[in-house]
């Protein structure tokens, strides 16, 4: 199955080069050009990895993250910025971004670390599903 991703930046043109990129490399891309926008489509689909740019207008990388995480929180997030500071690297973090990707990005370093990020994401999820077998059986006795 291809990984799902979404892709979040207000600068529409970046969006769609981007996208493109991505979808070449064979990754399924969904596109939103606001943070409002993503948390609609984070709640109607399971993406794997969202790459959000950190300054938006209206609703803004950090704040779209807190929600993210908190509707979805196995989602990975890349923060995608291109004027970083170290403030908003350790908010993102804390707030459970996977990485921070500086603007304009390198295609390959991306992908890198969007496959990572999907590892991650996987690796958790199969984690869980472990547990819960082990519970259903511990519960029946078996």
């Amino acid at each position: 199955m291809k990984t799902r991703l979404l892709l979040v930046d207000d600068e529409e043109e970046f969006v769609q080069a981007l996208s493109e990129r991505l979808k070449i490399r064979d990754y399924d891309v969904s596109t939103s050009l606001s943070g409002e926008d993503a948390l609609v489509k984070i709640k109607d689909h399971n993406f794997d990895v969202v790459i959000l740019d950190v300054a938006m207008p209206g609703m803004d990388g950090i704040t779209a993250l807190r929600e993210i995480k908190a509707i979805k929180p196995l989602t990975e997030v890349i923060m995608l910025t291109g004027r970083a500071t170290v403030e908003t690297a350790i908010d993102g973090m804390k707030l459970g971004a996977y990485d921070y990707v500086m603007k304009p990005c390198d295609t390959e370093q991306l992908v890198s670390n969007i496959n990572k990020a999907h590892k991650k994401k996987a690796e958790h999820e199969e984690r869980i599903r472990e547990a819960r077998v082990r519970e259903i059986l511990v519960s029946r006795g078996a």
